[in-house]
Formats: C-alpha cells, structure tokens, sequence
C-alpha cells in the first residue's frame, strides 16, 4: 500500500511538471513604455502585431491609432475586430497602437472658460499638447520601428471623438482614416462644432470620415448629425459617411460602430 501511494504522488508530480514544460506565453504583440518630452510623462503604448509579422517583412501594414487603448479598455475588443476582419473579410493585416489613458479628461480636450466646465473637469485643456505627442513623438517612433505604411486610422469615441475631431479640423494631415463615434462636441457650447466651416474648407489631402451615434442625449446626436452634415458640404476632399444606431447607448455603440465602419470599407465578398 505505501508503494502504491509513493506511486500515485510521483505520477501526479510528473503530471504536473509535464504540464507546466508545456506552458508558453500567448502574445499578441507588445506594449511599450515611451518617455514623453512633450507631456513629460511615460506613456503606455499597447500594440497588436498580425500574425507573422516580423521587422524582416517586404511589405507595410496600416496602423490603427486608438484613444481610450488601454488593457481594460478597448484594446483588446478593437484588435479581436481587425484580426476577425482580415480573416474572414477583405482587411489587410493592420497593427493597432492602443494609447492607454493617464487622464483622458486632460488630454482629450481643449480650454474652456466655462466655469461650470472647469469646476466639473478640473485638470481639462491640454489637447495641443497631446495633439503634439501624436504628431512629434508617437507617429515618428511607430514610423522608425514598425513596418508601417502611409494608411493610419484614428478612432475615437466620446471625449476621445471630441479629440478626433479637433485633429480632424486642427491637423488633418495625421490621418487618412477618422472613426468618430459619439463625439462629445457639446464641450465649451459647441464651438469646436461652430467653426467646422473655417477648417474644413482648408483641407488639402483627401481624408476618410466615419461618424456614428447611437440612442443618447439629445444633444449629442444632434451634434454628431451637424457634424456628419458639414462634412457632406466638401465632397472632393472629404468622404464620408454617418450612422445612427438606435439600439445602441453611450455604452454599448463603439464596438458595434466600428464592426460598421470596417465593413464599409472591406465589404464581404463571397470567394468564388
């Protein structure tokens, strides 16, 4: 009997220890630490690789920058959506930069003199300086150590639309693809929304806009229609294209609207 159980408890050691030789680490890219001159911060960069990237590919990939690209945010749903899109749809591998957040409210906005604004959002107004970290900092070092191409995305939903739009009127030039879900564009009365006329007719480099807002406050969908009417107005530089999803709130609209947005732009097709 005592042989019988001092062969049971090595076998199950054995087990164990088989399993464990078995074990290895799932990636799916990796996340970076990149020390900002700009906002004099680090700040955490998570990035998607598709499969069988490597440094040594011939070819480029498109990059997808995304607000709000924290672990616990929308990170891993966003790229669980591009890896389903390239596998079963038209969309080339793309690598996602997901920008983890220190303090969206700060970086995601623009100054105001609205004191009810700056009582609620203390630490608000400091979207030129995060305009300039994406510009002077984030592009330039994804540029010089990925295999990137000249197509890169913004998306941004809520405080992180109002930011997308400001570069969208602001810097243009930074991106080929705009994705704008639920833009919060009621910030400081509207007068981002006010002046759309003044940027938009300065748009040189044709540019790519998906704007989407679901069942929310009645201000927000109105904002995110005038939004979606002014960009109408500039057809030879800007297409577009506007969606209400109406069972769709605030919380739940992202994911469906850029399963939306992806499926304008890489259609199913059926293999012949």
């Amino acid at each position: 009997m005592k042989h019988q159980i001092l062969l049971f408890i090595f076998l199950l050691l054995s087990t164990r220890t088989v399993s464990q030789e078995n074990k290895k680490s799932l990636n799916i890219g990796e996340t970076v630490s990149l020390y900002s001159d700009i906002l004099s911060q680090n700040r955490i960069l998570n990035i998607y690789l598709p499969e069988g990237y490597t440094q040594n590919d011939t070819i480029t990939y498109p990059v997808i920058y995304l607000l709000d690209g924290s672990m616990n945010e929308d990170f891993m749903h966003v790229c669980g959506l591009v890896q389903f899109f390239n596998l079963q749809l038209q969309m080339p591998k793309t690598i996602v930069v997901g920008i983890a957040n220190i303090d969206r409210k700060q970086d995601f906005t623009f100054p105001t003199e609205i004191n009810d604004l700056k009582k609620s959002y203390p630490t608000t107004g400091g979207s030129e300086k995060f305009i300039r970290f994406i510009e002077e900092e984030l592009q330039p070092y994804v540029s010089n150590n990925y295999k990137v191409s000249n197509k890169k995305y913004i998306i941004g939903q809520s405080l992180g639309g109002l930011l997308a739009t400001e570069i969208l009127f602001k810097k243009p030039e930074l991106f080929t693809h705009y994705i704008i879900t639920s833009p919060s564009l009621w910030w400081d009365d509207q007068s981002l929304l006010q002046k759309a006329n003044t940027y938009l007719t300065k748009i040189q480099k044709p540019v790519y806009v998906f704007v989407a807002v679901g069942e929310e406050h009645k201000i927000m969908i109105r904002d995110a229609k005038n939004l979606a009417s002014e960009l109408k107005k500039y057809p030879k530089t800007i297409q577009s294209n506007f969606q209400f999803f109406s069972k769709e709130n605030h919380a739940t609209i992202l994911h469906n609207s850029l399963y939306h947005a992806f499926l304008l732009e890489f259609p199913y097709k059926e293999s012949k």
